[in-house]
């Protein structure tokens, strides 16, 4: 068995105007994230860990902001198609440990719902999918509420 591990970060900018998609759940805020697709910043990390596990580059190689085909398009189908790339080289998810960095909305009651979109759309266990929130304590862009950040850390097997 051969094992590998990712890493990948996102962030997008809040603005007015846009609807707030995170781990592939819509959330009522006041502001969206701002992006060529539906700036789901959360699965945007995830991909990057997944494609950069498999030695596959980046997101945006494989999902050009450039490309009409791309935009406003739901990114759980972005992840579902990353999930198909890795396996096209013969890797399965193992696990997957991510963070959300975000004042506002709170995530806290949003990430049991997100595990189970994640888990289902990448063919592992709800168990498999870590989900933390945490804020920055008032400092940086995501202090001021201007954007929002993720992190995560997959492993990847054949």
């Amino acid at each position: 068995m051969k094992i590998r591990v990712g890493f990948g970060f996102d962030v997008h900018k809040l603005v007015e105007g846009r609807e707030l998609w995170i781990g592939g759940i819509r959330l009522e805020h006041e502001k969206g994230l701002l992006g060529h697709s539906d700036a789901d910043v959360l699965i945007h990390a995830i991909c990057d860990a997944l494609l950069g596990a498999a030695n596959m580059r980046d997101i945006g190689y494989h999902f050009p902001d450039t490309a009409g085909e791309f935009k406003d398009v739901d990114s759980k189908i972005l992840l579902e198609k990353t999930v198909q790339l890795i396996a096209g080289k013969g890797y399965t998810i193992g696990n997957v440990d991510a963070t959300i960095a975000a004042e506002r909305p709170k995530l806290k009651a949003h990430i049991p719902a997100m595990q189970v979109t994640l888990a289902r759309l990448m063919g592992i266990d709800e168990d498999d999918v870590s989900i933390k929130a945490t804020t920055t304590e008032k400092l940086g862009f995501t202090g001021r509420e201007e954007g929002i950040s993720a992190y995560a850390t997959v492993l990847i097997h054949t």
